[in-house]
């Protein structure tokens, strides 16, 4: 019986721009593109989660905005439930400790990477709201 993991996702928006952050090629999915986050532990609400996730990975500190969506894909290791929510920074920039790479993007240009398949449902919405 596969598992069911609970992870949250932060679209960090600035001037526009969204946060995407790139897997190592350790992790599962290498070099897929992803919203910043991690897994909801136990006693956790998912913006709390997210708040300290983002503080450990990026670290740098992040408001907690609107609620996008809550994804779930099937993957050979289980179920992934990926809750995504519009994040502001509001102390630090953000660094790479466990991703390869960072780029800021606009709305149209997230398309062009290799994203995820947990975060593409929310790229869409992303996309469909912030593009002009």
């Amino acid at each position: 019986m596969k598992k069911h993991i609970h992870v949250v996702g932060a679209v960090i928006v600035e001037n526009g721009k969204i946060l995407c952050a790139q897997r190592g090629n350790t992790k599962a999915l290498p070099y897929k593109w992803e919203f910043p986050g991690g897994k909801i532990e136990e006693g956790e609400t998912p913006q709390e989660a997210l708040k300290r996730e983002i503080g450990e990975e990026m670290n740098c500190t992040v408001e907690i905005g609107e609620f996008i969506e809550t994804t779930v894909h099937e993957y050979d290791f289980g179920f992934v439930h990926l809750s995504t929510f519009y994040c502001s920074l509001i102390e630090g920039r953000p660094t790479l400790t466990e991703h390869v790479d960072i780029q800021w993007l606009a709305a149209e240009a997230l398309g062009e990477l290799d994203w995820a398949p947990a975060d593409v449902p929310a790229v869409e919405k992303i996309k469909e709201r912030m593009m002009p």
